[in-house]
């Protein structure tokens, strides 16, 4: 379905941030959008917890974006979580409560996901130009690095370092002087060091900063003509001057500047030591603002889904070609499985669980690339820790759980409830596996399968059955795999009788 009005919503560590837009002809108009200072990464304790009142005041603005969002379709929003609910353990206690609050289920994405949505909504706000840009997003926990051309990112990187974890950890006084300011410096080249290499042999042509920290330092040095000629954006210059007024003033909120807005004040000494880093590590001289960002980006990563230039498909595809999956051998799965889905469901499947299961189907032999013996669990590893572009961890989870329960024994998915649909698709894909483990073109018998109150009913000719007696015991054993895990599962032959 094609919405007319879609909705972004960007859970950062510093602020959540929301944004409507009109879709017209292919192009995303604003409508609207709110910014909530949660400073989500400031609640993050010791222990790696989300404290009490980082969690109030996210679920305060969450029911605020809750109220405008209301009355949207759940396909046409999206909602996505960054680097604090990323590190933070009680994240899954506490995502069923801001899903609650909101009113929309919440995606938790990897850093490289991150940098390629910010890379996508980046490109959407600047000319359109030939050669290669350096996207750099420094937020309020991590940092993400996308060279890329046009709106194609080839380059990516997320790195744990951000304006609001940098300013506790090294100015937690808010006091700013010339040792502290030079010690954040260094720690954040540190991490810039490991991936300067790479970045500085692909190269780019021209540097852009995106998000709230470089929005922040590039007004404070326009306004205040500390770039020099007159210059926009963010100089090398203009970013010492700005060190040196900093360190002067003694704290962010003594800075006599113009420019300096009181809700970024906070986080602007970790945001400017890092930002100083870049430009000396990768050897930047000056550096342009881009106004899209992550939420931008994930609008236009819902409009291509919506015509089906869905990114997932994509990563679904260079993954099978990466590990090699013998690609008849997942056809002929894939159809199978979809036609057992298919009858399961009175022929009206859900779109995400004919998704899921088609790329299920196509990857289920991943890990043979590793070793044949358990590739079940080795091509659920990599789907569990591999980027996946387009891919929300939850994603991941779900694909990794389907490819590690396609064969096996199933008590491994006992945490899963019994009402959830990934059982039936858990079903359909160990089924179609079995049927085609002659691995060739032969084809099958007039089969048919249907639920049976807690459980399934299989259909089979008894003639065919008979002369395929390796399959039939493989059956045997599959309904005794079901029953041990709590569910019915009957063979049964064209006369009735039960098989195996």
């Amino acid at each position: 379905m094609i919405y007319e009005t879609v909705a972004a919503v960007d859970l950062g560590s510093n602020s959540f941030r929301l944004q409507v837009g009109r879709v017209v002809d292919d192009q995303i108009y604003t409508l609207d959008s709110m910014k909530e200072p949660v400073r989500l990464a400031s609640g993050l304790t010791a222990d790696k917890r989300l404290d009490v009142p980082s969690q109030v005041r996210a679920l305060d603005a969450l029911r605020r974006f809750g109220e405008r969002l209301r009355g949207l379709d759940s396909g046409a929003v999206r909602v996505v979580a960054t680097n604090t609910l990323r590190v933070a353990k009680n994240a899954m206690e506490f995502l069923p409560l801001a899903e609650e609050a909101l009113g929309f289920p919440i995606e938790i994405i990897a850093g490289r996901e991150e940098a390629r949505l910010i890379y996508i909504g980046a490109s959407h706000s600047l000319p359109s130009v030939n050669h290669k840009r350096l996207v750099v997003d420094i937020g309020g926990g991590s940092t993400e690095f996308i060279i890329g051309k046009r709106y194609e990112p080839q380059l990516m990187e997320s790195l744990y370092m951000g304006c609001v974890s940098y300013t506790l950890r090294f100015f937690p006084d808010r006091k700013i002087d010339k040792k502290r300011l030079r010690e954040a410096q260094i720690a954040a080249a540190k991490e810039i060091e490991l991936i300067a290499a790479d970045y500085q042999r692909l190269g780019w042509k021209e540097a852009v900063g995106s998000s709230g920290t470089a929005r922040a330092i590039a007004d404070i040095l326009e306004m205040n003509g500390l770039n020099p000629n007159g210059e926009s954006g963010i100089t090398r210059d203009g970013l010492e001057k700005l060190c040196q007024l900093l360190v002067k003033a003694g704290s962010a909120e003594a800075l006599d500047l113009v420019g300096v807005k009181g809700d970024r004040l906070p986080v602007l000494p970790g945001g400017i030591a890092i930002m100083s880093a870049i430009f000396e590590e990768l050897g930047i001289e000056r550096m342009t603002y881009a106004d899209g960002a992550l939420r931008l980006g994930v609008l236009y990563d819902l409009l291509g889904r919506f015509h089906q230039h869905d990114m997932r498909d994509s990563t679904v595809a260079q993954f099978r070609r990466r590990y090699q999956v013998e690609a008849d051998q997942a056809q002929r799965v894939e159809a199978t499985a979809l036609s057992a889905l298919t009858q399961l469901a009175e022929g009206s499947p859900s779109e995400a669980d004919v998704q899921f299961l088609s790329w299920a189907t196509r990857l289920h032999e991943i890990g043979i690339s590793v070793a044949h013996n358990a590739y079940h669990k080795h091509g659920a590893y990599i789907l569990t820790y591999a980027d996946m572009p387009g891919f929300s961890k939850k994603d991941q989870a779900r694909l990794a759980m389907l490819v590690l329960g396609h064969r096996g024994k199933l008590e491994k998915l006992g945490a899963l409830p019994q009402n959830d649909s990934a059982w039936c698709l858990v079903f359909c894909l160990r089924l179609a596996v079995l049927l085609h483990r002659t691995r060739d073109d032969r084809a099958l018998p007039a089969w048919r399968v249907r639920m049976n109150g807690m459980g399934f009913m299989l259909d089979l000719p008894a003639e065919w059955l008979a002369e395929n007696p390796w399959t039939a015991a493989a059956l045997g054993e599959e309904v005794a795999v079901w029953k041990q895990a709590g569910w019915d599962y009957q063979v049964r032959s064209r006369s009735e009788r039960k098989a195996g």
